[in-house]
């Protein structure tokens, strides 16, 4: 069901492309990398940068017995 239910969401492409949790080859080292190159991006063009940083608590909530 969750394989099904994945291929459904991503070949509709209804996850955003900047979804990094829970996907496929979308890692938090992506995550990470994008910002760095984000921020270096705006800081050539001379661009204000804002990034917020929230604690995964949501990874203190899932439960990996079941996963």
């Amino acid at each position: 069901m969750k394989h099904r239910l994945y291929s459904y969401l991503d070949f509709n492409k209804v996850f955003l492309n900047y979804q990094f949790g829970f996907r496929h080859n979308h890692s938090a080292t992506l995550a990470l990398v994008d910002a760095v190159y984000n921020l270096y991006e705006n800081l050539d063009n001379q661009k204000s940068n804002w990034y917020l940083f929230r604690p995964p608590k949501s990874i203190d909530t899932v439960n990996h017995d079941v996963v």
